[in-house]
């Protein structure tokens, strides 16, 4: 059990959280403690969707914020003629409506609005905090969730097969904070049917795949935050970024992976390295690098 991150492949049934108790078992089989191999997952799952669930070990948990803004990739199910109180096939049944006009064309036109930035109003299932609690909390307790819409960015999407008027499959590419469920949703809406999710696959998250069910992939070095410029740095310089002095730009490296072409600047920090390990993100501050996030133990 090393700290870095790990692919994991979250199966549809169980809840994110249940792969991080899981890890964290491991990491006490193997003799750690918790707070030596501190552990959380980059982003949660739906229970009812599967695919790649981030698990952050040591210090990686520090590099959580920075990946919400690279593109996740989901293919999903949406089922037409019915609207669900959560938007996905566990919900309850709010509304009924007539899909048999549905078509392909229709569906195109449908899906054009939504692409880019545009505000979306979470599901009420979702874990957007209300009153400093999840809204799924108070929404399984029965009590009413009003969520204000978040601005959300919707970078590629397209339909993969249809079999209508029943489902069509579908394949997006979004930032961070982006509900699949409520797309399907107010697509539903939009086209005067109703609509729910009955299926949710992400594959990919930036340059990570889904390794698929009983398979880990660890992640460390330049492997971690590939999207970043990085910086090589000698023992001295880590001295002096570790006592909040600047040190110079230096030989940057470019990324080793590029963002699609127009998807939003993430403002990627510069990943420090020594002798291949991640020991610090940088930021420029008066023409010199400076250390913003802390990660001198090495990942």
């Amino acid at each position: 059990m090393k700290p870095g991150i790990y692919l994991e492949h979250k199966p549809a049934g169980g809840t994110s959280f249940s792969l991080v108790r899981a890890f964290m078992e491991e990491v006490d089989a193997a003799g750690f403690s918790r707070k030596q191999l501190p552990v959380c997952h980059g982003g949660t799952l739906d229970p009812f969707a599967e695919g790649l669930l981030l698990l952050l070990a040591g210090p990686a948990t520090h590099l959580m914020e920075l990946l919400h803004a690279v593109p996740k990739t989901y293919d999903a199910e949406v089922v037409w003629g019915r609207e669900t109180d959560n938007g996905d096939l566990l919900g309850r049944v709010v509304h009924e409506g007539d899909a048999t006009a549905l078509t392909p064309e229709a569906l195109d036109t449908a899906l054009a609005p939504f692409l880019g930035w545009t505000e979306q109003v979470p599901p009420a299932t979702s874990a957007k905090k209300v009153d400093g609690e999840p809204a799924y909390k108070k929404a399984h307790r029965g009590e009413a969730v009003e969520l204000p819409p978040s601005r959300v960015y919707l970078h590629e999407a397209r339909w993969l097969s249809h079999e209508l008027p029943a489902r069509s499959r579908l394949r997006i590419t979004c930032r961070g904070g982006y509900y699949v469920r409520a797309l399907a949703r107010d697509l539903g809406r939009a086209l005067g049917c109703g609509a729910h999710l009955s299926r949710l696959h992400r594959t990919a998250i930036g340059p990570w795949k889904d390794p698929g069910p009983g398979q880990r992939v660890w992640l460390h070095g330049a492997e971690l935050l590939p999207w970043c410029p990085s910086r090589a740095i000698a023992g001295d310089e880590v001295n002096d970024l570790k006592h909040g002095r600047g040190i110079p730009p230096g030989e940057l490296r470019p990324p080793e992976w590029r963002l699609p072409e127009g998807f939003p600047d993430p403002q990627a920090p510069v990943r420090a390295l020594q002798r291949g390990r991640l020991v610090a993100l940088l930021r420029e501050q008066d023409g010199r690098l400076r250390a913003v996030t802390h990660l001198w133990s090495g990942l």
